[in-house]
């Protein structure tokens, strides 16, 4: 089976990098319901930045504001899954690559039974451009 390359928005807002505050974020978005796609942490100038995807992102916006927490206005990421193999990534790399595409950042994980996925990033000016080479939904 092909993989699916889907173009997604993402929200992403900045906490302290100190234990808890993640699972207090996470804990926030199950309480409210809301189903994540994908969930991206990383250090940033001394804080973490942490990005949300949601199937909803009216329900993320929502348990974002009545719990306090600023979120960014919506950006662009992929949101790639498929048949786990031997260089699951490596056609989707090379299609940017051919087509002149920086990837920001990538992050992909084995997800059991047989399938994996990933999230990609590419700057905003090359956002149309990406979707096209992927041929992304």
């Amino acid at each position: 089976m092909a993989d699916t390359i889907r173009r997604v928005s993402y929200y992403y807002t900045t906490i302290s990098d100190k234990p808890g505050e993640g699972a207090r974020l996470l804990e926030t978005m199950r309480s409210a319901g809301v189903n994540l796609l994908a969930f991206h942490a990383f250090p940033s100038a001394r804080k973490a930045q942490v990005d949300f995807v949601a199937a909803d992102g009216t329900a993320l916006a929502a348990a974002a504001q009545g719990a306090k927490i600023k979120l960014s206005k919506p950006k662009t990421a992929f949101l790639i899954d498929g048949d786990d193999r031997v260089g699951a990534l490596a056609d989707t790399m090379a299609k940017l690559g051919a087509a002149k595409i920086n990837v920001t950042a990538v992050s992909a994980v084995c997800a059991g039974m047989g399938r994996y996925g990933a999230i990609l990033w590419v700057k905003p000016r090359d956002v149309n451009k990406a979707a096209a080479a992927l041929g992304a939904m």
